[in-house]
């Protein structure tokens, strides 16, 4: 198992970094092999410049600026996001990763003479993570339509492999939460990253005996 942790929150002392930990000590004990990517910590610019617009379907130049990042999403075969919901979607910081980062020939295909849809790029990837803290309740989130959730879930979700395992947890509220409630929540972080590392462990075993 190789997992890339997207990690995005300016603050070393948020309830987010604990997710973060226990994400990580989840896939340590595993065994799995961890490329943590702190958006905040390693000062990632987030803006897409206008030469990067203007390059941006000339592969593979178009991966330049984020060389390094592109390769780890071709690394990992498990995608894990933790990050607080600011105004029902992303921080700009982590927009903006998914704009500069999941470039055409990285994680989706361009239209051509033989296709003239988008064509999935991630098949590599077999497992997606999300987890989130939400100031809005579930209700309000929902009604507005979880904008955040779904551009992961269904629009990342899409370029990787077909039958992708997801797990998702979110701590509504987050603003009137309590001990007893973030502890329920890191909890339920806790099962859903055992649901994700079991997924992996089936993975392997079948791969194995159909290489037999």
């Amino acid at each position: 198992m190789r997992a890339l942790v997207v990690y995005c929150h300016p603050s070393p002392a948020s309830f987010n970094a604990g997710v973060r930990d226990l994400v990580l000590e989840k896939l340590t004990a595993a065994g799995a092999e961890v490329r943590l990517r702190d958006l905040y910590a390693e000062g990632f610019q987030p803006v897409l410049t206008d030469a990067e617009w203007t390059g941006y379907l000339d592969t593979p130049a178009n991966r330049a600026p984020v060389d390094d990042h592109c390769k780890d999403v071709e690394w990992c075969d498990t995608l894990i996001f933790v990050y607080p919901t600011w105004w029902y979607g992303h921080p700009a910081m982590l927009k903006g990763w998914l704009d500069r980062v999941l470039l055409p020939d990285v994680a989706f295909h361009m239209p051509s003479a033989e296709n003239r849809t988008i064509r999935p790029g991630l098949h590599h990837i077999g497992r997606l993570g999300v987890f989130t803290t939400c100031g809005a309740s579930w209700w309000l989130t929902r009604f507005v339509g979880a904008p955040g959730r779904r551009q992961l879930l269904r629009g990342v979700g899409l370029l990787l492999r077909p039958r992708v395992r997801k797990v998702f947890a979110a701590h509504y509220l987050m603003d009137s939460s309590t001990p007893e409630s973030r502890r329920r929540y890191l909890t339920r972080v806790g099962t859903a990253m055992d649901r994700l590392i079991k997924s992996a462990e089936r993975h392997t075993t079948t791969t194995q005996e159909a290489a037999q």
